[in-house]
């Protein structure tokens, strides 16, 4: 597992790169990886979220951690997890800790079986519906490197764009904080 800087790690808005592209495999379970789930997990809930994917951390890995009732006692760790979709679908709203600000309806099977590692290095495979369903299937999306963003229909898009101008000028914005050689304006 690579060298995190986890006093780095924080929630990641749209439209940062890291979001948008297939996270890397987590190579090895450590204490580098243990303490960046404990970092994940305190960001999930200063920030109110069931569940965060580490390109929302910052970190392009294929780990994501769920709480369906938001207690730290809770959280699931899924390592290098594999997400099967299956049943019908069913839009709900849905938000995303990391596209703030936008809530809309989003179609998501109703049931998925995952399989995954956990922390201890156990692999486990469990068949899921409901809301632990669509929590899965949210943070998988994370590490295959989509948002709600790309699961929106036109007409959302459109009702969001406000929103959606808002997060990009702000991503920008922090980029230019992050390079002091360049002149600010």
């Amino acid at each position: 597992m690579p060298d995190i800087d986890i006093d780095k790690c924080r929630i990641t808005h749209y439209p940062a790169a890291v979001l948008g592209k297939r996270a890397e495999p987590v190579e090895g379970i450590d204490d580098n990886c243990r303490r960046f789930v404990a970092k994940m997990t305190e960001i999930m809930l200063e920030n109110k979220g069931l569940g965060l994917a580490a390109p929302q951390a910052g970190v392009s890995l294929r780990l994501f951690i769920i709480s369906l009732d938001g207690a730290a006692e809770n959280v699931r760790v899924y390592v290098n997890p594999t997400v099967t979709p299956s049943g019908d679908l069913d839009a709900i709203d849905e938000g995303c800790l990391s596209v703030p600000g936008v809530y809309t309806k989003i179609p998501r099977y109703k049931k998925c079986e995952v399989a995954a590692t956990d922390l201890g290095g156990n692999e486990f495979t469990e068949q899921a519906e409901g809301l632990y369903a669509r929590a899965l299937q949210h943070e998988y999306d994370h590490i295959e490197g989509m948002t709600i963003i790309n699961r929106m229909g036109q007409v959302a898009r459109i009702a969001h764009r406000r929103q959606l101008k808002k997060l990009a000028k702000g991503q920008q914005t922090n980029r230019e904080r992050e390079r002091p050689d360049k002149p600010q304006g």
